[in-house]
This record gives C-alpha cells, sequence and structure tokens, in this order.
C-alpha cells in the first residue's frame, strides 16, 4: 500500500470520528432540549398549546319569564335558531350558489350577501339569519339531506315573545339581538332574567374546524330567574282599551298617560302610554300620527332620523320619565297640606271669587269667568277655584308649603323598580319665599312647576290612605327556573305625611268632587260605588310661550271606595284637540270607565243609594253622534252597562233606542262603524221559569229583560208570558218583557 493511500485512509478515519462527534454532539444537544422542552418547560408549553386550540363556543342560557301577578306570561323565551355556513366545507362555486338560491328565497336574505359570505374561504363560521322558526329550520334541515350539501349549520339560540302583543309595552320593554334587555323592566331586571351562559370548549385547528378525538368540555347554562309583576293583566286590559279610546275621541297630540295603583300596598296594578308600540317588532312605528311625520321626510337622511326620534319616543314610558305641569289634580296636595296645618276648616271659612285673584299687582284667572263668589273650602275643592286656592297658599305660608312638597316626596324619583324615571322642577324655599308671593301662588295650584305622573299618584293616595306615603313597585316576586320563590316584595310606608284624621276628612271632600250634582268630578261617577277624585286642566307655559299657541293637559285623579280607598287611577292626556280641554270633560269620564269595570273585577261590592234603587228601570239616553266616551259615561252614570261594536269612535246606532226603559245593570249595544253589522239573536223561551232562571237565561242571550207583574225577587213567582215570543229572531240587546206571576196562578 503507497503512502498516499495510508494517508487517504487515516484521514477518512478522522473525518468519520469529527463526524461522528458532530452527530452525537447534535443528537445529543437535540435529546437535551427535547427533555429541557418536554420535562422542565413541558407544563408552560403545553398550556400554550392548548390555549391555540381549545376554542370556546358560548350556549345562551333560556331568559326567565315575565308573568302577571295571576301568573299570565307577559314574556317569554322560546327556542329558535341561527343559520350559519362554513365556507370552508363548501365543496364548490356550484354548491354555493345552490345554497345561496335556496336560503335568499327561505330567509328573504340577499343573494348577493349569502354569495359574499360563502366565498371566505378560510372562515368556517358566516351568520346568515338569526332567530329562524322551527319551521324554517326544519325546512333547511329537509333541504341538507336532499341535496346532501355540506356547509350549512342551524345553532340553537333563544328568542323573546310577548302573547299580548303591545299589552304594556312601554312597562315590559323588550330585548335586542343578543337576548340583552333594551328597555323597560326588561332592561331593569336583565341580570335577573339573562341567566349565565353555558360553554362547549373543545380542541380546533388554526382554521376553526374542531380535531378529531380530542377534548371536549361541556358546561351548561344556568337559565335566568322570572319575574311576577304586580300588574294585572286584566286591569291592564282595562286601562288600555279606555285610553286607546280617548287618544282617538280626543284627537291627543302628545300621548295618553294611565296608572292603577293599589293605594294601601303602592302596587301597580296597570301602567300604560297610548299609542305604543309591538314589543314583538319594537322598531315597526305603531302612531299613525308618528308614520305620517317619517313619510313626509324631505329627504332619506331625515327619514332616518326622523325615524329613530319617533322609536325613541314610542318606546318612553311617560308615566315616569316625563316631568308635566300637574295642575288641579295637585290641589289635593295643597288642600291636605292646608288641613293637616290647621290654617283652614271644612267649613265656615270663606274665599270670595270673582273669577280672579291679584298677586304681585298681575290677575291670575279662575276657570270660571264669573268666578264662583263666596265658598268655602271644601266648596273651593269642589269647584277646583284657583284664587282660593291662592289664598289657601298665603295661608300655608313658603316654608310649610316647602317642607310639605318635600314630604309628599315630589323632590326625589319614588325609586320605582322601572329604568328611566324622571326628577321633575320645583321651586327652592328661597324662589318661594320671594316678597312677591307668585311663584307660591301659582303653586298652590298645580302650576309652574313638574312632577312625574307616577309621582303625583304616590302623593295623593298617600292624602287618601291615611296620610302613609307607600313606595310603587311593579315586581312582586322573583322566581328561579324551577318555580320556587327567590325573594318577594313587601310593601314599604316611606313616611307619614299628614294624620289620619287629615286623611279622612280629604276623602270625604274629594268624594263629594264626584258624587255631588255639582262637583267638578262628577262625570267619573259610578253608581253603586262611593269614588272620590280630582280634575285637572294645565297650560303648558314653556311650550305656549316658545310656539305661541295654547297646549294644555287635561288630567283626573279617581279613587274607591271613598270611606276605605282600595284603588287609585290617573289619566292624562296630554294636548288634545277638543272644543272643550277640562279634565272634568274629557278625563274624568275615562277614569270613571276604567274604575267601573275593575271594582266589580276586583270583588268590591256596589252599594246602592235609596235614589239609585228608585231607578231600577231607566230610559236608555239618545247617543247616537256622541263621541264613544261620552256615551259610556252617560250610561254608567245612569247605571246601565255597555257593549261596543266596530272600530270607530262615535256611536252611530244603539240597542235599545232611546227612551226605551230597562233595568239597571242592563247593557246597551253602542255600534260604532258607518254601516254597522248588527248582530241577531234567538229569543230564549222563559215561560214556566222562576224569575232569577228567565234573568239569567235572557241576559245570557245577550238581550235585555223588562219585568212586569210579580217581580223575579218573589221566589214564588213564573214567567206566565214573553213578548217577543221565543224562537224570534232580533237585534242583540233587544228588551224583552216578561210577565211573572205566583206559581198557583201560573197554570
Amino acid at each position: 500500500m503507497s503512502k498516499t493511500a495510508v494517508s487517504t485512509n487515516k484521514m477518512k478515519i478522522k473525518m468519520n470520528f469529527v463526524l461522528a462527534i458532530m452527530v452525537i454532539l447534535g443528537f445529543g444537544t437535540l435529546i437535551g432540549r427535547l427533555y429541557y422542552l418536554q420535562f422542565v418547560e413541558g407544563e408552560k408549553y403545553q398550556a400554550m398549546a392548548l390555549k391555540q386550540q381549545l376554542r370556546p363556543t358560548a350556549i345562551s342560557p333560556q331568559r326567565g319569564t315575565i308573568y302577571d301577578r295571576n301568573l299570565k306570561t307577559l314574556a317569554a323565551s322560546a327556542t329558535v335558531w341561527n343559520v350559519i355556513i362554513s365556507p370552508a366545507e363548501i365543496e364548490s362555486e356550484e354548491e354555493l350558489g345552490k345554497i345561496a338560491d335556496y336560503l335568499s328565497v327561505l330567509l328573504e336574505v340577499d343573494r348577493e350577501k349569502i354569495i359574499s359570505r360563502g366565498q371566505k374561504k378560510s372562515s368556517y363560521y358566516e351568520t346568515i339569519k338569526q332567530k329562524v322558526e322551527k319551521d324554517v329550520a326544519d325546512q333547511i334541515t329537509q333541504f341538507i339531506l336532499d341535496e346532501k350539501i355540506s356547509g350549512i349549520y342551524l345553532i340553537e339560540d333563544t328568542k323573546r315573545y310577548y302573547p299580548y302583543g303591545n299589552l304594556a309595552s312601554t312597562v315590559l320593554g323588550f330585548t335586542g339581538d343578543q337576548n340583552k334587555g333594551a328597555y323597560g323592566l326588561e332592561a331593569y331586571y336583565d341580570k335577573t332574567l339573562s341567566g349565565t351562559p353555558g360553554m362547549v370548549i373543545s380542541a380546533k385547528n388554526a382554521k376553526g374546524a374542531e380535531l378529531p378525538n380530542s377534548y371536549r368540555q361541556l358546561y351548561e347554562p344556568e337559565n335566568g330567574n322570572s319575574v311576577v309583576l304586580t300588574i294585572d293583566e286584566v286591569i291592564q286590559h282595562v286601562l288600555e282599551k279606555n285610553l286607546e279610546a280617548a287618544v282617538v275621541e280626543h284627537n291627543v297630540d302628545n300621548r295618553a298617560v294611565g296608572i292603577v295603583m293599589d293605594i294601601k300596598t303602592g302596587e301597580i296594578l296597570a301602567m300604560s302610554t297610548k299609542p305604543d308600540f309591538d314589543p314583538n317588532d319594537p322598531r315597526t312605528l305603531a302612531d299613525p300620527k308618528a308614520i305620517a311625520r317619517v313619510d313626509a321626510a324631505a329627504s332619506e337622511e331625515e327619514r332616518i332620523e326622523l325615524l329613530q326620534e319617533e322609536q325613541f319616543l314610542q318606546w318612553r314610558n311617560k308615566a315616569i320619565s316625563d316631568p308635566y305641569e300637574p295642575g288641579s289634580v295637585f290641589k289635593i296636595v295643597t288642600a291636605a297640606t292646608a288641613l293637616d296645618l290647621g290654617v283652614v276648616t271644612p267649613e265656615g271659612q270663606y274665599f270670595n271669587c270673582p273669577g280672579y285673584h291679584i298677586v304681585a299687582g298681575r290677575r291670575k284667572s279662575c276657570w270660571k269667568v264669573a268666578g264662583h263668589g263666596t265658598i268655602d273650602f271644601t266648596q273651593a275643592v269642589k269647584f277646583s277655584c284657583n284664587p282660593a286656592f291662592m289664598m289657601i297658599g298665603a295661608r300655608i305660608g313658603p316654608e310649610n308649603f316647602y317642607h310639605y312638597f318635600e314630604r309628599f316626596g315630589f323632590k326625589e324619583p319614588t325609586h320605582i323598580d322601572l329604568p328611566g324615571e324622571a326628577e321633575g322642577f320645583s321651586y327652592s324655599l328661597e324662589m318661594l319665599s320671594k316678597p312677591s308671593g307668585e311663584e307660591l301662588a301659582s303653586s298652590s295650584f298645580g302650576q309652574t312647576f313638574t312632577v312625574t305622573p307616577i309621582q303625583l299618584i304616590t302623593a295623593v293616595s298617600a292624602v287618601v290612605n291615611d296620610g302613609k306615603l307607600m313606595r310603587p313597585y311593579i315586581v312582586k316576586q322573583v322566581l328561579d327556573s324551577e318555580g320556587n320563590i327567590v325573594s318577594t316584595t313587601d310593601p314599604v310606608a316611606v313616611r307619614q305625611v299628614i294624620t289620619s284624621e287629615t286623611s279622612a276628612t280629604m276623602r270625604g271632600i274629594l268624594e263629594r268632587v264626584v258624587g255631588d250634582e255639582d262637583g267638578s268630578g262628577r262625570k267619573a261617577y259610578v253608581p253603586g260605588y262611593r269614588v272620590g277624585g280630582k280634575t285637572g286642566t294645565s297650560e303648558k307655559l314653556q311650550k305656549n310661550n316658545a310656539e305661541g299657541g295654547k297646549f294644555y293637559i287635561t288630567s283626573f285623579y279617581g279613587f274607591a271606595p271613598a270611606d276605605d280607598p282600595q284603588v287609585g287611577v290617573l289619566v292624562l292626556l296630554d294636548e288634545p284637540h277638543v272644543g272643550n280641554i277640562y279634565g272634568s270633560v274629557i278625563a274624568a269620564p275615562v277614569v270613571g270607565a276604567v274604575l267601573s269595570e275593575i271594582l266589580p273585577y276586583l270583588g268590591v261590592e256596589p252599594q246602592y243609594t235609596e235614589k239609585e234603587l228608585e231607578q231600577i228601570d231607566i230610559q236608555v239616553p239618545y247617543l247616537i253622534g256622541e263621541l264613544l266616551h261620552d256615551a259610556t259615561s252617560a250610561l254608567t252614570q245612569k247605571g246601565l252597562d255597555y257593549k261596543t261594536v266596530g272600530e270607530g269612535t262615535t256611536i252611530t246606532k244603539q240597542i235599545p233606542a232611546s227612551g226605551q226603559p230597562i233595568p239597571k245593570g242592563g247593557t246597551v249595544i253602542l255600534y260604532t262603524d258607518e254601516e254597522p253589522e248588527v248582530t241577531m239573536v234567538e229569543v230564549p223561551d222563559v215561560v214556566g221559569l222562576s224569575g232569577q232562571q228567565a234573568n239569567r237565561t235572557i241576559l245570557n242571550a245577550g238581550l235585555n229583560i223588562k219585568i212586569t207583574g210579580l217581580g223575579i225577587e218573589n221566589a214564588a213567582s213564573v214567567a206566565i208570558s214573553q213578548n217577543p215570543a221565543p224562537g224570534a229572531e232580533v237585534e242583540a240587546g233587544t228588551v224583552i218583557t216578561v210577565d211573572f206571576a205566583a206559581k198557583d196562578l201560573a197554570g
């Protein structure tokens, strides 16, 4: 072997040795690094990897139910589905086109929108439409199966439903797209109702696709609690029906407000603002006047802006959010203050009203231009005399007036459990104490300061509730998802404002406002019930000064029974446009109509006076051409019931006709359509029946009965004849005359 060959072999051996050393060192370093990463910092990197791979998917909880006080469902959640496409899984443009063709028609979604989202090939989650109903979800499922389509998914979700439509909508509010409360109780009690979302945690790749055979953990959602309201669905319906009619009858421009309160507890039995909206579709305007204003916009930009303004307006609960000048209803507070201080007596002290009162050199008028003459304190309240109340305010004095104003709760919110409660404007003690006395004079009869409707009904209800100011509330109980009681709201007496003796005196005076023939609140009278109340008509001074017009708010507060008040009703009509805008004329009948329906429903038994009992058979008045509420008020005051048929606001036909006698409690059918479709009924056969049986049979048929002969109270009497004859077809409401005789004479 040559030296050259030997040298070459040695070189190879050295190179192999170096290479081996390098390999050993490399692998050693690699193994060492792997050991370090796996055993020393393994937990750290494992956590980092999991953080990147584990993706959470939220599961929506079921939102709690809202019930009325009798557990009728006012708001509930139901299962719906969100339609999702996964572009990364859609196999071809042809398949995407087929998906877009189908979903665009079924879901009413723009086809190009679906195509655009479907072309995001790196995405696994593109929302096409949220909250579709089961029937639509079922059609999509069938489409997937029939066409063997990939990349469409249905994700379960919940949707809020309001089964009574717009009933109590400004109280309930509504929920947004994410099932979060947006307005009303839905917003105020959102945390209570919404529950806790669940979660699915699974391992996914960088594109968002779930890894096979990988980690998956399910955390169940916790459903929301439910709330039971103090609202009574029946009373709410009665209030809303009458407010809706009043808005149309009196051409109310700026909405109407009504509140029904349990005087003893502060519970809100009903609360409404009209016109309102349907919380199932809250962004659609419901008020025709609002729609007309939006449609009259000069440009698309202006239209959008007006639409948003009108939407916000229709969602507002004016009962708590909009302060106003209360007018003469506030005289209840002034009168109670004066009596409690002892600066007046119900009788024996007199005030002279020539039709005006001069304060600070300025003449302030009475609503009665000729004046009331010389009247006592009770008459001042009964006739709602402004000059007398300015004199009463002067007797009270600024310090006492301010003190009682504060004690009645007008200097702070009521803290009712609803969002958006506003505070009104009132004078400071310094302003009330000005030497001119002008601020004190105007405040004494309810002008130049503002309160909210909820503040006012709370305060005036305290006047008749033995002087106790109750805190208003609207949620009675909170229930868990199993129906167990989580919490109960107890009535809270905030403070004693006036003495029980003063309260008793005020109840008697306010009853005369309604019960006396010459009382200013006579149109709220309900036969058989002791009703008290107070009218109110206030000028919107700020708007009048700004626009140079005459704008008013008419209102009425009524309560019953006057000797032991159970329920109070406040109604205000903001900017009515009729010939006579006084609260005594247009607001009092609305309250009377509400009380006439809810008092029997609440189980308050009527107690008729001798005079009322003398008028058992009543002649039906002529009502054709009358506005609906004027007609119903006239019937109610005569002790007659009524049923309205039609959508109009003016009476076009009545049955029975005017002049016909029907018993007290009989029903008059009032038609309001231009060409009324009259209901015909068959006259039942009552011959041979007892008085009570015949009476019940006739009334159940939708007819009225006139009794002749022995009378139905006599247990020994039976019907011996009737007119019209059995089987005849007559108009609903027709009077059937039935003659009764003793059983032994009937054969």
